[in-house]
């Protein structure tokens, strides 16, 4: 397949070209600046990019997009990507919750919400790792009751990314205990700010507080905000996270071109580190994944635009981009050798953007599966492996052994 722009998609790059040349330098922000600063900034953006069509290109037109291609998305992504602009906010409710929404939710339901998050003007997160359900999802123990014409829950969530600063969420949580553990759960979305719902940011060795614990202790959520039947959450779930592993295989950390003229600029004997042989050959790692990666998400993306849901290789791409992001930080860091320990952003090289990737990464490799799960999941589902014996398999959650 050739997957070089077509005339009409040249035109196209050129043009988000030009429009990001006139409008993202105004919303640019260190990744280091506090975090009130970069969601402000980053909802401007986003209202920036909803006015002009570019918020999500390749959304229909009843959701706020324009209905572009897979294609066009992904050119203007890769632009504005050169740029740095704050994005991360939205990535969980535009790319995976809101498209859940749209999928198993009514059109009332798509029309309230799509809107606003296409805008910038709400959050979403995902309330589903659990202390004891992290890699093994459908293990979750989160109650949802039927009370009272409500569902009362109660439960704990933990590891979730933008907690603190989102609105609304999407939770799953076990509605029936007396069946084997993927059938006995259901798919809600709920207000954050509903009575008994109490978020706590978990500080992370990054200086940052992303992932937050999430207690819902008798929190009521009506009958109307289910997504898809009672006792079929899982198959809600997989749709979600086939997405986030999409939003996951991204390329991360610093560009090529960035790579390139950081090195340069590292001396190292009577040349330059760029000069290095064993350098090089990381750097040649180093684009060869990330060409992997570009590929393998227009794969996926080929997938979408035809009206699929995202396979089970979009696994490959996450647990790629999160190692490769881990190993290149830490290659150039140490290539500054004592000056590496700085990482005062006036002072750091890339402004501290380094250090900060670098810590985030292996955060990265936990979260939307962790590698060991990403591997058996490429292992079964792509290459046919024979898959690890399950000797909870048939058997009710409640009869489940708790190791207690």
């Amino acid at each position: 397949m050739n997957f070089n722009d077509s005339p009409q998609e040249s035109i196209y790059r050129a043009t988000v070209r030009e429009w990001l040349a006139n409008n993202a330098p105004r919303y640019t922000v260190s990744r280091r600046a506090p975090e009130v600063e970069r969601l402000g900034i980053a909802r401007a953006w986003q209202a920036c990019k909803a006015a002009a069509g570019y918020a999500r290109v390749s959304w229909p037109r009843d959701w706020g997009g324009t209905g572009g291609t897979t294609i066009q998305q992904m050119i203007f992504t890769e632009e504005e990507a050169r740029y740095g602009v704050p994005t991360g906010f939205f990535g969980i409710g535009l790319g995976m919750c809101i498209p859940t929404l749209m999928r198993f939710a009514g059109i009332a339901t798509q029309q309230r919400f799509a809107g606003p998050a296409l805008r910038g003007e709400q959050i979403w997160c995902q309330l589903f790792s659990e202390p004891g359900a992290g890699s093994d999802l459908a293990a979750s123990r989160t109650r949802a009751v039927w009370q009272d014409d409500s569902w009362l829950v109660n439960g704990q969530k933990v590891w979730t990314t933008g907690a603190h600063y989102s609105d609304y969420g999407l939770l799953l949580a076990r509605t029936d205990a007396s069946v084997p553990k993927h059938t006995g759960l259901t798919m809600f979305w709920i207000d954050m700010k509903t009575p008994g719902v109490e978020v706590r940011p978990i500080h992370q060795m990054s200086g940052g507080s992303d992932f937050n614990e999430v207690y819902l202790t008798d929190a009521r959520v009506p009958d109307s905000q289910r997504l898809g039947d009672v006792g079929a959450g899982w198959k809600v779930a997989l749709v979600t996270l086939m997405n986030e592993r999409v939003e996951g295989g991204k390329d991360r950390g610093p560009a090529t071109e960035q790579i390139l003229a950081l090195a340069r600029s590292i001396p190292r004997g009577t040349a330059s580190v760029l000069e290095d042989p064993a350098f090089r050959q990381k750097l040649a790692m180093w684009y060869v994944q990330a060409e992997g990666l570009r590929f393998t998400r227009l794969r996926t993306l080929t997938a979408l635009s035809r009206g699929q849901i995202p396979g089970p290789e979009s696994s490959i791409g996450k647990l790629v981009a999160a190692n490769r992001l881990q190993d290149l930080t830490n290659e150039l860091i140490e290539c500054h050798d004592q000056f590496g320990l700085i990482d005062d952003a006036a002072h750091a090289a890339m402004g501290g953007s380094l250090h900060h990737d670098y810590l985030y990464a292996p955060g990265l490799r936990i979260a939307g599966g962790t590698d060991e799960i990403l591997k058996n999941i490429i292992a079964e589902r792509v290459l046919g492996l024979p898959g690890d014996i399950r000797e909870d398999k048939g058997i009710a959650f409640k009869d489940l052994p708790t190791g207690r």
